[in-house]
């Protein structure tokens, strides 16, 4: 039998604060985005892009995660994508990927991020694309 693999391993900055919500069942769930940079040539000079990435932990590790993290830290993500599909209220189909964590090392102090302020903020999110 041929089996699958769905892993993810990412090393990136935090774009800001983790935010943590509680389902109804009381079970804390933090959300945080991270940049990766891409390194390509335009023209005769090789520039950085960020690749921004959704992350989603639970449990304790969301407790963590909220507790821990900061806007600019480097941190070391592992886990699983999962796309989830909703709509919205205007009835349209909407989807999103994410990370789902289930392991997370910091790999500097809080507040030790170098980079630069507006390589920091991710693009606009749409509040009501998010169905949470």
């Amino acid at each position: 039998m041929v089996k699958s693999v769905n892993k993810v391993i990412l090393i990136g900055r935090l774009g800001a604060d983790p935010e943590i919500r509680y389902t109804q069942a009381g079970t804390p769930v933090a959300s945080f985005r991270i940049a990766t940079n891409n390194r390509i040539k335009r023209g005769e000079e090789w520039v950085e892009e960020p690749e921004w990435h959704r992350i989603v932990a639970w449990n304790k590790l969301a407790e963590i995660c909220e507790q821990y993290l900061k806007k600019g830290m480097l941190v070391y993500i592992e886990g699983q994508l999962r796309t989830r599909a909703w709509e919205d209220q205007d009835g349209n189909r909407r989807w999103t990927t994410e990370v789902h964590a289930r392991e997370m090392q910091m790999l500097e102090s809080k507040g030790s991020g170098s980079m630069e302020e507006s390589e920091l903020e991710p693009p606009p999110i749409d509040e009501d694309d998010v169905p949470f």
